[in-house]
């Protein structure tokens, strides 16, 4: 039996993060004010404190505890930190945008820090019920969070599509949760694993498809996808860059521990799944992205293939592949972060527009803006030498490897036809005639911009910090 102070050592982060939350709601509710005041400060605080503990635990002993609930690894410390990082950003650049549009409320940052505890949680989990305590707090926070502009009509439809999609998606998630545990006798992961052994019945099948159909929601993977267009549109800016990047490392990484460490013996079974979803995804993303002429409905497709990108080093199901996962989801969350910096800058005499249409000739107009959007515009389409490449260069070596060849083929050629949509981007900056300069462009926004785009430009110089820490998180879970 492990002493309580242990277990708790192992969930300090997430102890950091609830205490915080309680703290900061308190003091929202006590300053009597609906407006931000420190809130956005003392919640970056708050999660900069859980991001510090990671950092120095990084060497300690991986641990189980909370009765085999919870798993503190090298993976999971690994994608808590990109998490951290994606809610960090987030906050840091929503003040400007927020106080411009007059939805500045205190609670903002709280939900936040709450959907942050709540995907911690889910990384962390070694089981079903702490997969889905995990989920279902985090979930709660986001609808909340895509619903925040009460007054703004596409905003209420936003949370509403998402509220009524995210249920159903939850309901499925506990049906195949229900399914494995009845089969299996068991609710951890290990568990699952030891009892279903390398022959899977049909029951077994059945509990991992709807399990996956929940997740698939939260990656927004095909088929589970429909809700991103329309709440990434509607959604306020800051809003969907929360959507576009913490959540989805949360996701991604729970679905990786499932198949690895729940399901190893259903190789065969869930390989299917994955590869069906990956190339659905990455057909869909890069086909529907090139008729969009609202920048946040092209992300949003483009957030689509992209989770068919990573998804493929994931049907590999090797190390090499988790590998590939990991590091396609690092420089997939910076190249996030800098484009969305660069749409809430995207705003003429204070007010916030989203079309393309209203980058042109932004190279005329703010010749460092136009160079580093240009930059992440490479990047995701995959164009050497910048980082976007190496991203999908893992994950295709990876399927190589266990011989999923035509996967590899056309995650190359899809890649290809959504090279369309950035560079028609990079036209539009650079050889269209200048319409309306944006205003000056916020300092947080900038810092992003400059950073995202240079680390994307620079990857290739000194790769060795990111695939090492990849490598290492992959190792942990084999």
């Amino acid at each position: 039996m492990i002493p309580l102070n242990l277990e708790l050592a192992h969930a300090l982060p997430e102890v950091i993060l609830a205490v915080g939350a309680i703290v900061l709601l308190m003091i929202g509710a006590f300053r009597g004010k609906s407006s931000d005041g420190p809130m956005s400060e003392l919640a970056v605080i708050v999660l900069g404190l859980a991001l510090i503990v990671i950092l120095l635990s990084h060497n300690w002993p991986d641990g189980v505890v909370f009765d085999n609930a919870f798993i503190d690894d090298t993976f999971g410390d690994y994608m808590k930190i990109l998490a951290l990082v994606g809610s960090i950003v987030t906050i840091l650049m929503a003040g400007d945008f927020f106080r411009h549009s007059g939805v500045d409320k205190f609670e903002f940052p709280i939900l936040i820090v709450l959907a942050t505890l709540g995907m911690m949680m889910l990384i962390s989990a070694n089981g079903l019920i702490a997969l889905y305590l995990g989920l279902e707090l985090m979930s709660l926070s986001l609808y909340v969070v895509a619903a925040l502009s009460r007054d703004d009509a596409r905003a209420s439809e936003a949370g509403l599509k998402y509220f009524v999609l995210g249920a159903l998606s939850s309901g499925m998630l506990l049906y195949g949760a229900s399914l494995l545990y009845g089969f299996a006798g068991t609710v951890s992961f290990p568990g699952i694993a030891a009892a279903i052994g390398d022959h899977p019945s049909m029951g077994v099948i059945f509990g991992m498809v709807f399990l996956f159909a929940g997740l698939a929601f939260k990656m927004s993977v095909v088929p589970f996808h429909m809700w991103t267009p329309d709440v990434y549109e509607g959604a306020p800016t800051p809003v969907t860059t929360f959507f576009a990047s913490a959540p989805k490392m949360a996701a991604v990484a729970v679905a990786t521990r499932v198949v690895m460490t729940a399901l190893p013996g259903a190789l065969g079974q869930w390989q299917q799944v994955i590869v069906f979803m990956a190339l659905a995804s990455m057909a869909l993303g890069s086909f529907a992205a090139i008729g969009q002429t609202n920048i946040k409905r092209l992300m949003a497709y483009s957030a689509i293939g992209h989770m068919g990108f990573a998804l493929v080093g994931l049907a590999a199901g090797t190390e090499a592949g988790v590998r590939g996962v990991a590091i396609y989801m690092a420089i997939y969350l910076v190249m996030t972060l800098g484009a969305f910096a660069a749409i809430l800058s995207m705003r003429v005499n204070g007010k916030a527009v989203e079309n393309i249409s209203d980058l042109a000739g932004l190279s005329k107009t703010n010749g460092p803006m136009a160079f580093f959007l240009s930059m992440l515009m490479f990047s995701l389409a995959g164009v050497p030498p910048l980082a976007g490449f190496f991203a999908k260069f893992y994950v295709f070596m990876a399927a190589v490897e266990a011989h999923l060849y035509w996967l590899a083929v056309i995650g190359i050629l899809t890649s290809a036809v959504g090279a369309f949509y950035y560079l028609r981007i990079v036209k539009v900056i650079y050889f269209d005639e200048a319409a309306a300069p944006f205003d000056r462009t916020p300092v947080m926004q900038r810092a992003v911009l400059a950073l995202s785009s240079l680390a994307m430009l620079l990857f290739w110089v000194y790769p060795a910090p990111l695939v090492e820490a990849a490598s290492a998180a992959a190792k942990s879970l084999f």
